[in-house]
């Protein structure tokens, strides 16, 4: 499992966090975690004794955060912080998040994603952390400004972001090479995808091979990018109002349909059958839009064959939906100077550099991304960090589980072809308006 987890585990964990909406009389208080975290933040003493416990869902990045707390010790040598690995598979992290939210058991330090943090702040959940700001233990200017807002709920800061990922082009170049179409650069538009898309499919036909697809069960690198990109929105930046029936939503979402209905994609059955991913991996698709977090498999399974530029402009811009996790501590949190002098330290250079050097992750600390650029030197992955720079923040409210269930509902019925993109579009953000009435 990826360190930011595949859309299809959002919106399972988004379903198993729904039921945190109830317990804003439990964990943490409003004054907990409003005025006095809000206080600037002082270092506290270096002989400070405490024990922390801080929880995250990849072993594959426990080395590097132990190697982190390992640092963290020459500075606080009597704070004890113990790595707890709930894997992320299906919704165990998130179910025992909600549990331990519930009986004000909470871990001192945890890792929050996009999906929830408006759930699990706007619960009084989670202890503000404007106090690290304006005490200069955190600058938020060192992170990409879309993954600050991601976490700045209500106008508080709760999250110090850790990692981030955005989506770009990947191809096979083999098959480009193979049925003599040129390959893709980054000027490429929508319609040089649906042009070498087709020659590629043609050329592939009674194959299986098809010239394009994206993951279509979940919109972070599909739909959500193109609706973007055609100038529409998913929700409103106040996280009121959905963005579906815009003009510029209705076209992002008509390209996939389009994509389908010519054959240049596989249909909505086997890409909810078998993922994009899984398709590209396999040589089955020539090209598809993905994430950074994909970049290890796929370069494993093509070698020199993979490569990867920029998302292909629309009507409006290439631009990516940017999703990152971010550090998190409980607002009834039993030890909050040592707590945060954690918190403050994993948003350091130093922390950054050393989960770059694991090459599974982007770290959000600006300019301490070379690392994981240079982990595969045949393809230029600073693309990546290009598309960051003006990312759309990954779409989230109060209860994003609500009406991710929705799109996964009624998307597929556009994608399929069985009721047209516009009605479908239009229904979704009606329904979704209602479902955002509901968190007021």
């Amino acid at each position: 499992m990826n360190h930011n987890v595949t859309r299809r585990s959002f919106l399972s964990f988004a379903a198993a966090g729904a039921a945190v909406v109830s317990l804003a009389a439990c964990g943490g208080n409003s004054a907990a975690g409003g005025s006095a975290a809000k206080a600037a933040y002082a270092a506290p003493a270096k002989d400070l004794s405490a024990e922390l416990s801080y929880a995250i869902w990849d072993a594959a990045q426990k080395p590097a955060m132990q190697k982190i707390v390992t640092e963290f010790n020459k500075q606080y040598p009597n704070i004890k912080v113990t790595i707890d690995v709930t894997p992320s598979k299906g919704s165990a992290y998130w179910t025992k998040i909600q549990t331990q939210a519930s009986s004000n058991t909470l871990p001192d330090v945890f890792w929050m994603n996009g999906p929830h943090i408006k759930l699990y702040a706007q619960n009084n959940q989670l202890l503000s952390l404007d106090g690290l700001v304006s005490g200069k233990a955190v600058d938020t200017a060192n992170y990409p400004k879309a993954l600050v807002d991601l976490y700045t709920v209500n106008g508080a800061f709760y999250g110090v972001p850790k990692d981030f990922d955005t989506s770009a082009l990947f191809y096979n170049k083999a098959l480009f090479k193979e049925a003599g179409v040129s390959e893709p650069t980054s000027t490429w538009t929508w319609d040089d995808v649906k042009s070498a898309g087709a020659k590629l499919s043609k050329f592939y036909q009674g194959k299986g091979i098809y010239g394009y697809a994206g993951d279509l069960t979940g919109g972070q690198t599909s739909y959500y990018n193109t609706m973007i990109e055609a100038g529409g929105t998913i929700i409103s930046t106040d996280g009121k109002k959905s963005g579906y029936d815009s003009a510029g939503s209705i076209a992002g979402l008509q390209f996939w349909r389009d994509l389908i209905e010519s054959g240049v994609s596989p249909s909505m059955q086997q890409l909810t059958d078998t993922s994009s991913s899984d398709m590209f991996t396999s040589r089955k698709l020539a090209m598809t839009m993905d994430g950074s977090w994909t970049v290890g498999p796929a370069q494993k399974a093509l070698g020199d064959d993979l490569g990867i530029v920029s998302l292909p402009k629309g009507p409006k811009s290439n631009q990516s939906v940017i999703h990152g996790l971010a550090n998190v501590i409980p607002a009834n949190a039993k030890n909050p100077a040592a707590a945060q002098a954690f918190v403050a330290f994993l948003g350091t250079q130093d922390a950054a550099k050393i989960q770059a050097e694991t090459g599974t992750v982007i770290p959000a600390f600006n300019g301490t991304q070379d690392a994981w650029v240079k982990s595969v030197p045949s393809v230029d992955l600073s693309v990546f960090l290009d598309l960051a720079k003006d990312a759309s923040p990954y779409p989230a409210s109060a209860n994003t589980a609500a009406w991710n269930e929705l799109e996964n509902t009624l998307l597929p019925q556009a994608f399929a072809g069985t009721k047209p993109v516009a009605d479908v579009a239009k229904d979704l953000a009606s329904q979704m308006n209602a479902a955002l009435a509901k968190e007021s």
